[in-house]
């Protein structure tokens, strides 16, 4: 595992916090809420992007326009499945999500459920911390690097797992900030 790739699969894991974070509502109508909604599309789960138009006509509505009618109850009854907690209004040709003023309380859940994608994050970059400091030690082990060169690569992987981590760090504290923003 060479140094450039420790540090890419930490920038990855820092991405993917920041693609969960973006599935958590603000209280803002947004299309990443329905990221992760996947439909059973023909014995297929596909994600509802792929089956849909998806706007926001203003900040508390989130329309979808199926490509396939004949889709509609089944992308209707995904989203009432989800864990977002929207319920879908169906009017023929478009389902509508009203996205309600939250709640202290709903905020307070959210910010939760933020802080478990961090922490999840933060763990992705510790085992590959892990990993790497495992792979410098077979190196050392096996003398193809020195026990110098292996204390100084150690550091410098300490080093990106705490910049890694702060990162994570700072991005869960804007999401906070956003959700507790009325």
């Amino acid at each position: 595992m060479k140094f450039a790739d420790v540090e890419g699969h930490m920038q990855k894991a820092v991405e993917s916090v920041g693609r969960s974070f973006n599935t958590i509502r603000t209280g803002r109508a947004s299309t990443s809420l329905l990221d992760r909604v996947t439909i059973d599309y023909y014995g297929t789960p596909t994600p509802l992007k792929s089956l849909a138009n998806i706007g926001t006509p203003d900040s508390t509505t989130i329309t979808i326009q199926p490509f396939d009618r004949s889709s509609m109850s089944t992308i209707e009854k995904a989203i009432s499945l989800s864990d977002i907690g929207l319920t879908p209004n169906n009017d023929g040709s478009t389902i509508r999500l009203n996205i309600p003023p939250l709640t202290g309380e709903r905020r307070k859940e959210f910010v939760k459920q933020a802080s478990k994608y961090a922490e999840e994050g933060k763990i992705s970059v510790r085992n590959i911390r892990r990993d790497a400091i495992d792979f410098v030690k077979k190196q050392e082990k096996a003398s193809e690097i020195s026990e110098d060169e292996s204390k100084d690569l150690q550091d410098k992987i300490q080093k990106l797992t705490d910049k890694y981590g702060a990162q994570i760090d700072r991005v869960l504290a804007e999401k906070e900030k956003d959700i507790m923003t009325v």
